[in-house]
């Protein structure tokens, strides 16, 4: 039946928070290449706050801002995904990158340096922060990107135990911990750039003028420390 109250709410919250889905697109886009434009990332936004709104129930125990965030970087995060803007020869690069951290971590007992990185890989220092520029947007991390071989997959290997959602697996308390030791474990740099993005949630030109460098050089350290917390949950897992 027909429910016009209902309707009338619906559009209350997607009006009301439209600007949250403008400013969730804008700091995602600090970290995406310049192929991916802001409009396409808003309205997959909208359809995720549309989407939000008509599930929402105040039983649920959540305010409607935090149901609809994670609604909203749903969407816009699936529609990324679903359009594999990273080319596969990229994607290799960036592995190739996670296996030489490990090795040389395993190594040195240490997180390597970008001129130790760089050197094991056989590139010049300046083509190796290229590589890091070019992989802007690399933390839209997949499921998938934790599957190796014939091995079943990281969500499968996880999420096996009849839990509904994989987010339950991302409460989990020892997931977290790992997070936050391997958050701990980045060289100080990276460690307070990782900080100011996620928890103050400045874009990447803000973090450069904090720092003192330029945009682009945040954008290097922000995917190099990805690749570190990558390479430590993969083996954690």
């Amino acid at each position: 039946m027909y429910d016009a109250s209902n309707e009338t709410e619906v559009e209350h919250h997607v009006l009301k928070f439209a600007p949250l889905v403008k400013r969730i697109a804008h700091h995602m886009m600090a970290s995406l290449p310049s192929s991916v434009e802001i409009d396409d990332i808003i309205q997959s936004g909208m359809i995720g706050l549309l989407d939000a709104a008509r599930r929402y129930t105040e039983t649920e125990g959540a305010q409607f801002e935090t149901y609809a965030v994670q609604r909203i970087r749903g969407a816009m995060l699936d529609s990324l995904r679903q359009a594999d803007w990273l080319p596969r020869s990229l994607r290799q690069s960036l592995r190739r990158i996670e296996q030489t951290i490990s090795r040389l971590e395993q190594a040195h007992c240490r997180p390597p340096t970008e001129n130790e990185l760089a050197a094991a890989l056989n590139m010049t220092l300046a083509d190796y922060q290229h590589l890091l520029q070019e992989a802007r947007g690399y933390q839209l991390v997949s499921y998938e990107d934790f599957k190796g071989g014939e091995e079943e997959s990281f969500i499968d290997r996880y999420c096996s135990d009849g839990r509904p959602d994989p987010l339950a697996f991302l409460a989990d308390r020892a997931m977290r911990e790992e997070l936050a030791d391997a958050i701990d474990a980045l060289p100080e740099r990276e460690k307070r750039v990782m900080g100011l993005y996620y928890e103050q949630e400045l874009n990447l030109r803000e973090i450069g003028e904090i720092l003192g460098v330029s945009e682009s050089r945040i954008c290097q350290l922000h995917t190099q420390a990805i690749a570190r917390l990558r390479t430590r949950l993969r083996l954690a897992a």
